[in-house]
This record gives C-alpha cells, sequence and structure tokens, in this order.
C-alpha cells in the first residue's frame, strides 16, 4: 500500500478539498428507541437496523463553507496519496473545553476503505494531544455507517447524541476518545 503523507492545509488544497465527494451510501442506520418506563425515567437506545436498500446520503454540512472560513477553524489536515490530495479533517478546540472536535473528515470515493480516514483520525489525536486538550470528539450522523464502524474499531465511545444538530436538522451522535 502506497504511503499516506498528512500535513496541514495550504490554500492551494482548499479547492481540492471542496470538490471531493463528501456524500456516502450506507446499508444500515442507527435507530433511536425512546422509552418512558416510569414517571421521572426515561430510556434512550440506539440499535442497528438493515435498511431495504443501499442509500447514499448527503453531507449534513454546506461544503462550500469550507472555502470561506478554512483559515479560522483551529485545524485542517490534509491527506495526500501518491502526490494527489484525497481526503481532509477539520479540527475545532472552541466548541468545548480541554476537547478537540472533528467537523468534518472527508476521503475521495474511489479511494476509502484504504486507512485514510483513520490515518487522520490518528494524525489528528496527535493534534490534540500538541494542543493540550484530553478529549477527541467526532460528530455524524446515525445514517452514517461506515463512520461509525470506523469510531468504534479506532477505541472511541459512544458519549451523547444531539437531534437537529446539523443544518439539514439531522441527528448527531458523538463518539469520543481520551488523547491524554
Amino acid at each position: 500500500m502506497p504511503q499516506i503523507n498528512i500535513r496541514p492545509a495550504v490554500a492551494a488544497d482548499i479547492p481540492l478539498l471542496v470538490e471531493l465527494d463528501h456524500d456516502y451510501v450506507t446499508d444500515y442506520v442507527w435507530q433511536m428507541d425512546v422509552q418512558r418506563p416510569e414517571e421521572g425515567q426515561i430510556n434512550i437506545g440506539f440499535r442497528q437496523v438493515r435498511l431495504p436498500r443501499s442509500a447514499r446520503v448527503e453531507y449534513p454540512r454546506p461544503v462550500r463553507a469550507l472555502r470561506e472560513n478554512w483559515q479560522s477553524r483551529s485545524g485542517l489536515l490534509v491527506a495526500r496519496l501518491q502526490d494527489q490530495v484525497v481526503g481532509y479533517i477539520s479540527l475545532s478546540k472552541e466548541i468545548a473545553p480541554l476537547t478537540t472536535w472533528v467537523t468534518d473528515l472527508a476521503i475521495m470515493r474511489r479511494v476509502r476503505r484504504q486507512g485514510i480516514a483513520g490515518a487522520l483520525i490518528f494524525a489528528a489525536q496527535e493534534w490534540a494531544q500538541a494542543s493540550n486538550t484530553h478529549r477527541l470528539v467526532l460528530d455524524m450522523q446515525p445514517k452514517n455507517y461506515p463512520a461509525i464502524c470506523l469510531a468504534l474499531k479506532l477505541g472511541f465511545d459512544l458519549c451523547g447524541y444531539n437531534d437537529r444538530y446539523y443544518p439539514n436538522h439531522d441527528i448527531a451522535l458523538f463518539f469520543a476518545k481520551s488523547v491524554r
């Protein structure tokens, strides 16, 4: 397998990153179940449900915002494979104290499932450590089964959710991992 190189983004990368296919295809969704077994108690669970057919899901955030505000992000790391930009991860330290938040993660469709997203997340963990934060948090749609599988594989734990979190009003699942 060719070497994946990760480095901070530069201005020339931005048009290439915006053009990446940010959508994804999924066969599963994490369905939320809410139960109220008795007064004063709410149980919330998520379960994996197979969809009747594969679904293409649009990216939940406006990708064009990357072009406008990439320099104001706390960190933006780019993955290169054979001298071609193939993905990126965007990081924010402004969302929660002592926490680095992954706000975007996108990989070129034709090179997905080759370890690039994992390499970017490991680089983000190192970046978070160097930035004196204690946790790395990933947010994703419950439809993003590939990302959920990756988060669990890399040792992240489900730590919460937020209804209507994204601009498209979709639920966000939060997965966290200590980087200290």
